[in-house]
């Protein structure tokens, strides 16, 4: 079940928020608590039992440190087993289920390549929706608990919304305990506030059921190609149709997350914000999934040492943020080298080639950030290292393929090409942009015909979300939804 489906949109959704307003505040808690592990068992089955058995075991993770603290050291040891318990059990439990089998085909070339004859039985079995997410989560509640940001909660029904929260759970943000703790107790939402946050799950819905849904079919299909089908062209329109496809895709996932928690109370952080008019990589990385970026940050980088160390040790952190970063994204090499691939270019920008590309003219640190990306998101999206290799042989016209079998008319039509359009257009701040306007024009004169014409815009925009609601459901009509991208991460 996820939110783009006709179950979740037109039944779980509506009764779910439904039971939520007419029931009494003090007892909707329980309730979304219980909502949640509904949704994780229409959509897991029974699997929703690892994350029930991580909340319990983090619960006591973070009761048993604060146990520990009753003590004048500022770090007791047993708060510091306790952690090292809690970070090998949440990461055993993630490395069970997600890298298992990535760990024993590696362990297997590795011995085929030096002549052992090594044979470990692959560990291939279900991995549970949205597990790289709320074990992090688990990760920062308890991290938090040893640092004495947080207070070891004593309630377990709060900690287990914290984890399983599923707005939240299967693709973040991954908010932390700290942030979602000032919207425990009763549950009290303003009309503005649910105004606000319908609005903004309806334009999520749309950035996936009507950009991202559209172009992911154009994206299978190219990236299907054999390498002798595959042109110059054809590669270009493949990777830049995905570069819209992932953003759209996931900031839209990211929008209705954000908008379900305001309808039910809760304020959760940005995620995006408009990474494809950065002009750096280290700009882009505060525009891009900012929750996981800010997570690697405080959880990794900074205890590593950050920046304060002397330059070799720095590089040498970013490079192990970013490994880790891109291993998070899936059990593959080509998630890795992603990772890599964007930890090597933030070093290069901390060298004097990046003092260099700062007193570039402003659009051409505008192209050089969108080719690092672009040519990144190949690493990202080609399954294996030998497609990706195939595909920038192609990107750069040294394939070999002359496109007559397969060329760009087959996948560029008409819907396709306005779809791009819009995706370029909106991938950057235009309702900001006109927001801005709006206010500036009200505050500087105030006259009735500008507040006629501020009204008028208002209906106007409400006009257009009703007709987007009704394109991204007839859409959803049609079976033309998919999961979401980081579903699987």
């Amino acid at each position: 079940m996820i939110f783009s489906s006709p179950i979740f949109l037109f039944l779980f959704l509506p009764i779910v928020l439904s039971l939520f307003l007419l029931i009494p505040r003090r007892l909707r808690i329980f309730f979304l608590l219980l909502a949640s592990l509904v949704f994780f068992f229409w959509a897991e089955k029974w699997f929703v039992l690892v994350v029930m058995v991580l909340t319990v075991v983090n619960y006591f993770f973070g009761l048993l440190m604060e146990v520990c603290c009753n003590s004048e050291e500022p770090r007791p040891k047993g708060m510091k087993i306790v952690l090292g318990l809690a970070v090998v059990f949440n990461l055993g439990l993630l490395g069970y289920y997600k890298y298992a089998d990535f760990v024993l085909s590696n362990v297997n070339a590795f011995a085929q390549s030096i002549g052992l004859a090594m044979a470990l039985s692959p560990y291939s079995h279900h991995l549970p929706m949205g597990i790289s997410f709320f074990t992090f989560r688990a990760l920062s509640y308890v991290i938090d608990v040893y640092n004495r940001k947080v207070t070891g909660s004593k309630s377990l029904m709060n900690i287990s919304l914290f984890i399983a929260f599923f707005p939240t759970a299967i693709a973040g943000p991954l908010v932390r305990y700290g942030e979602m703790a000032r919207g425990f107790g009763e549950r009290t939402v303003t009309i503005e506030q649910f105004s606000i946050g319908l609005r903004r799950f309806i334009v999520g819905l749309g950035k996936k059921c009507l950009i991202a849904d559209t172009l992911g079919p154009v994206v299978n299909q190219i990236f299907a190609l054999s390498p002798g089908q595959l042109n110059l062209e054809v590669a270009w329109l493949g990777i830049l149709a995905y570069t819209l496809q992932i953003y759209f895709d996931f900031s839209g996932y990211s929008d209705m997350a954000i908008g379900l928690g305001k309808m039910f109370g809760f304020d959760l952080l940005e995620n995006f914000n408009y990474p494809y008019i950065s002009q750096s990589v280290r700009e882009f990385w505060r525009r891009w999934h900012i929750s996981l970026s800010t997570w690697f940050r405080d959880y990794l980088y900074i205890p590593l040492g950050g920046n304060r160390l002397k330059s070799s040790r720095l590089y040498l952190n970013l490079i192990i943020v970013f490994f880790f970063c891109g291993l998070w994204h899936g059990a593959s090499w080509n998630f890795v080298i992603w990772g890599l691939w964007h930890g090597s270019f933030l070093i290069l920008e901390r060298l004097k080639i990046g003092q260099w590309i700062h007193s570039l003219w402003r659009p051409m640190r505008h192209l050089y950030l969108l080719l690092v990306v672009i040519l990144g998101w190949v690493w990202f999206r080609a399954e294996t290292l030998p497609l990706a290799l195939t595909y920038f042989k192609a990107l750069f016209g040294i394939s070999g393929a002359g496109g007559i079998e397969y060329p760009m008319a087959l996948f560029l039509n008409r819907k396709v090409e306005l779809t791009l359009w819009a995706g370029l257009i909106f991938s950057g701040p235009v309702s900001v942009f006109l927001v801005k306007i709006r206010k500036t024009a009200l505050q500087q004169t105030g006259h009735l015909f500008f507040r006629m014409a501020d009204q008028g815009i208002s209906i106007g925009q409400a006009i257009v979300l009703a007709c987007l609601l009704a394109a991204s459901s007839l859409s959803i009509a049609g079976g033309t939804h998919t999961p979401f991208i980081y579903f699987k991460f």
